[in-house]
Order: structure tokens, then sequence, then C-alpha cells
């Protein structure tokens, strides 16, 4: 599902949901042996797709630190998935989107009704055609993929087309597309063979100083740090 870029109330609960994800993220406290704190906002029909939209990241935390999640975000974000299946005329990024959920879900414990074993991965060969403007944005709205270790189709189209990749993220930099610049900036946090005249680190910031009050913003940008913090720290 895409994400909403008209004022809706849909658009507002995206927002408070990346807001609690982000606070979730920052809080410090990543115990490997109980679950965190809840992100989720409810699981009526608002706040089912609010958690549609954000897609995988609901999970990020769970994700990052390799900690539980807690018990009611994964209900919701089990409900979601049953509730929004994409449609048969589904768009590919919709699929993905999908895709990344139910495999999240299976990673972290869901039901195999809910996450099958072995699901297989949509089609990814479109993106190898796209110009790099229009594969920006697309990774954009993929970036829950964008995350360490995680093997998708995905994943290896954008390792293939990693200038194109920066292109895309200077781009959006220049044009003031902060979301799009924080999601391209995530895929360029972990993809090999980034140029390293592109200054990610210092774009990354200038991204978070200019855009870093909408919570979306601020989740891609805390992923993509994540990576190089932890690649920094290790001895």
């Amino acid at each position: 599902m895409e994400q909403p870029s008209t004022s809706t109330p849909l658009t507002g609960a995206v927002r408070e949901l990346a807001s609690h994800v982000v606070s979730a993220l920052t809080g410090g406290d990543h115990s490997r042996l109980s679950a965190g704190p809840a992100v989720t906002v409810g699981d009526d029909d608002l706040g089912l797709a609010a958690v549609r939209v954000l897609g995988a990241d609901v999970l990020l935390p769970s994700v990052l630190h390799r900690t539980p999640p807690a018990p009611v975000d994964l209900a919701v974000c089990e409900k979601a998935v049953l509730a929004y299946p994409p449609g048969p005329d589904a768009s590919p990024t919709s699929r993905w989107s999908h895709w990344a959920m139910t495999r999240t879900l299976r990673e972290l414990g869901a039901p195999a009704a809910v996450a099958a074993p072995g699901e297989p991965q949509p089609d990814a060969g479109w993106l190898d055609d796209l110009p790099w403007q229009a594969l920006t944005h697309q990774l954009s709205l993929l970036a829950p993929l964008a995350v360490p270790d995680a093997d998708s189709a995905v994943a290896r189209a954008a390792a293939r087309r990693t200038v194109d990749v920066a292109r895309g993220f200077v781009r959006a930099v220049r044009r003031r597309g902060w979301l799009q610049a924080a999601g391209a900036g995530r895929w360029l946090a972990v993809l090999d063979d980034v140029p390293e005249t592109l200054g990610l680190d210092a774009g990354l910031e200038f991204v978070s100083l200019m855009g870093g009050d909408d919570p979306r913003v601020a989740l891609h940008l805390h992923a993509a740090r994540f990576p190089r913090s932890a690649a920094a720290a290790a001895p």
C-alpha cells in the first residue's frame, strides 16, 4: 500500500504510528529477553490501515534490536495482513509491502496461517528497467525491505544499481523531497559500493535537519544510521 500524499485521517494515523516506532527505536531499553513497548494505536479500521501503510516498519524495533515484539503489536500486524491482502490488480509495490510484512511476522514467530513458510517472493524484474528517477521513487516506497542482512529480490535489484540510487538520493535532496531522500538513504546504508564522493553520512544529517520533523523521515533515518553505527562500534 502506497503512502498517502494528502492530509487525511489516515495520514495522521500513519504519522502517529511512525512517531511511536521512532520512540521505541530511540528509547534505549532493548532487552533481548523481554518485549519492548507497544507502538500500535489500535485495531480499528483506521489503525489497521495505518499499519498496512507503514508495513513491516511497525516491527522495526524488534528487527533491528533482535528483541521480541510486544504481543499486541504482533497481533495487530497479523490482523492487518489478513484484513488487507493485495488484490488481483495490486501494484508490485503493494505486493512487495505485503510480502515484507509476512516475512517479518514469520521471523518473529507469527502463526503459519498469517505467514506461510516458503511464500514465494513477488517478481522484481520490473525494477531493472526503470529510469533511475522512478527506481528511487519505488525503492523509497519499499524502504522497509532495506534492513541489514535481509535478502530479497528487491535488495538484489537495488544492489545492481547503487549508483542510480545515489543519483536519486541527491535529486531528492535537491528537490526537498525529504521522505524520498530518507528512503533512498536507507537503501544506500545497506548497499555495497556506494560512491565515497556521495558523502552519505553528511547527506543523512542534512535530511534530518531539514525534514526530520516528519516521523516517517525520522524512522527511515534511524534505520539508515543503525547499520553504520553498528559497523563503527564493531571491534
